[in-house]
Parts: structure tokens; C-alpha cells; sequence
């Protein structure tokens, strides 16, 4: 090709680049052998700087676990002084009681969509990159989005394995936008769910483009380890993940398993990120290091995000519990590989 042509080529591709919408999928990851840190939010500021003293690095990434419904105002001031990415978990559990807010069935049909146009406006107007975590570990039997109990039961009705997809499939569509109303309507149609439920808000021509990454993310495998209840039975479909997560403890260092998550053939174009990882129940370094050299071995993993817990002393996930596992992570931590920030982060 000639370096006229050549350049008018490349001229073109970046303007379509530029003009792809929202649902076409975003993954503000690091650049290649690089890798975000990331730590769990206890809803303090204090919480996060105390980790980031403790570890030696300031975390790019904060993950804040919210229930179905809850406003974002509060965490979005953590996440601008704390000057980090934002990662959203969106459970449908109630924080207190544990009461299932409202059901995957229920989502699928819409009766969820004023809380995704909330969550998609709240983005779009800021202007702030985002990753969106739904429904973090459905094959965990304890979580009430769930399509297995813990005896290994298929649970049907308004939570099987289909709802499950279809309700991801619509936090996905909704919470990008980045469409003219009618379009999504259609895509939504296509897909045999219902159209947008606009609710007693004014039906746009077209839905904001939000700045978001969806994160899928399972267990390596079934809790349970149960027919129906592995990983692959809740993939949504490669258009609606933008990430592919998994979570990882040391008390359940079920290694082959982990391998096994990595060799998904659904999820094998995606960036991996281990959406919550950490020491638990006892002091385990040996498990730290095993951790940071699988990830090393492994540039798909993009992102890792420890999880601390919410309590004090008595939580068996808080790591000031672990000296020597939070040694060996500050000393692992130093690598430059690791980034400390992510771009366009939260600013104050």
C-alpha cells in the first residue's frame, strides 16, 4: 500500500473508532504486560488509604459492593478522593437482611430498568470510566441470583441459569446506551425480552452513551460443584462482557480449577481479571507468591483486586490479620508491572 493511501486507511479506521457506540463494549485496561491493582471498598476513605500505606502502592482500582437500588453519590466521593477507578458490584441482596431485593426473572422483564438508566446517566453525565460488576459468583449457591442451591438443586422458576443471562444481558445493554431508544427497544426484542420500562421518566430519542466496562465473573468453578452450576452456565454471550473475572482465595486454592476458568473457550478472547482475590482463615504467603507468579505467566490477567471484607479484626478476610502474606504482597507489589492508577481515573 502506498504511504498516501496508507495514511488515509489509518485516518479512516480511527474516525469509525471513533464513531462506534457505546454497545460496541469498552475495556480500559492497562497497556500489555501491565497489570491494575485494585482493593475491595469498606465504605471509608480510611479503609482504602490504610490499605495502600499497608501494601506500599496505591491501588488503581476500588471496588464498591452495592445492593439492588442504591444511589451512587457516596461512593463516587470515595472514588474521586481516593482518585481511583471505580469498579461497581451490583448485587441484589439486601446489605442488612439479605432479602433478595428482586429476582433475575424480574430484571430479564424490566421491572429493574429505572436503576440502569440511573446507574447509565450517572456515568454518561459524569463522564467517568467505570467498570460494572452484576452479579458477581452466580454459581456461589449462598448469592440470591443463583440458579443452584447448596445441596445441588436446580432452583427454577424466577432463578435459572436463562434468567440469569437474560438479566445480564439487559444490565449490559442498558447500563452501555449509547443508542437511539427505538434501536434498543429492537435489540432487546431480538434477544425476546421486553422493551426499555422508562417508567415515569420521559423516553429519550436516544440512551447517553455511558463510559463502561461490564465485568462477568464467576467461582473457578461450581459452590456446589453441581450439574448446571459451572461457570459456562451463566455466560451471557461475548457482546454483553467486556471482562471475563474470577474469584480466588486461599482457602479454597483449587488451582486446577483456576486453569480450567482460563481455558474457557467462550470467554478465551477476553482480558482476565481476578475480581476478588485475598487471604483467608489463616496466614498463607506461600499462597501470595503462587499467585503473583500465575499471573505473571499469564498477560491475559489484566487486573487484580484484593478483597478486605467490611469488619475489623474479627473478619476473616482482613488482611492486617496476615503480617507475613501482607509482607510478601508489599514486596511483590514494587514491581513497576503493577500500575497504581488507571487512566482517567476519579479525580476530585
Amino acid at each position: 500500500m502506498k504511504p498516501a493511501l496508507r495514511l488515509i486507511h489509518l485516518a479512516l479506521l480511527a474516525l469509525f473508532a471513533l464513531a462506534a457506540p457505546a454497545q460496541a463494549g469498552n475495556v480500559f485496561g492497562p497497556h500489555l504486560g501491565k497489570k491494575l491493582t485494585g482493593v475491595s471498598d469498606n465504605g471509608t476513605l480510611e479503609g482504602f488509604t490504610n490499605f495502600a500505606e499497608a501494601t506500599g502502592k496505591h491501588p488503581a482500582v476500588l471496588q464498591t459492593f452495592h445492593p439492588w437500588g442504591n444511589g451512587l453519590n457516596l461512593a463516587y466521593r470515595r472514588w474521586q478522593n481516593a482518585e481511583a477507578m471505580p469498579m461497581l458490584h451490583i448485587s441484589t441482596a439486601d446489605d442488612e437482611t439479605r432479602a433478595e431485593l428482586i429476582t433475575p426473572q424480574e430484571i430479564a422483564r424490566g421491572i429493574g430498568d429505572a436503576y440502569l438508566i440511573e446507574i447509565n446517566g450517572f456515568f454518561a453525565e459524569k463522564g467517568q470510566r467505570a467498570f460494572i460488576r452484576p452479579l458477581g459468583e452466580p454459581n456461589r449457591c449462598l448469592n440470591p441470583y443463583t440458579a443452584v442451591t447448596c445441596s445441588g438443586q436446580r432452583r427454577g422458576g424466577a432463578h435459572t441459569a436463562y434468567w440469569y443471562r437474560k438479566a445480564f444481558q439487559r444490565i449490559a445493554l442498558i447500563t452501555r446506551g449509547g443508542l437511539p431508544a427505538d434501536n434498543l427497544d429492537r435489540r432487546l426484542n431480538r434477544l425476546k425480552m421486553r422493551k426499555v420500562n422508562w417508567g415515569a421518566t420521559v423516553r429519550p430519542a436516544r440512551l447517553a452513551a455511558a463510559p463502561v466496562s461490564i465485568v462477568w465473573s464467576t467461582l473457578p468453578a461450581g459452590s456446589p460443584r453441581a450439574k448446571g452450576n459451572w461457570p459456562g452456565n451463566y455466560w451471557p454471550g461475548a457482546q454483553f462482557v467486556d471482562w471475563a473475572g474470577v474469584d480466588f482465595y486461599s482457602d479454597y486454592p483449587h488451582w486446577r480449577d483456576l486453569n480450567r476458568f482460563m481455558r474457557g473457550k467462550p470467554w478465551r478472547g477476553k482480558p482476565v481479571t481476578m475480581t476478588e482475590w485475598g487471604v483467608a482463615g489463616s496466614d498463607n504467603y506461600t499462597f501470595v507468591r503462587q499467585l503473583f507468579h500465575w499471573m505473571k505467566e499469564r498477560p491475559r490477567v489484566r487486573m487484580f483486586v484484593y478483597y478486605r471484607g467490611f469488619g475489623g479484626l474479627e473478619d476473616r478476610y482482613n488482611p492486617y490479620n496476615y503480617p507475613t502474606s501482607l509482607k510478601v504482597l508489599k514486596n511483590k507489589l514494587k514491581d513497576p508491572a503493577y500500575l497504581p492508577y488507571a487512566y482517567l481515573h476519579a479525580r476530585p
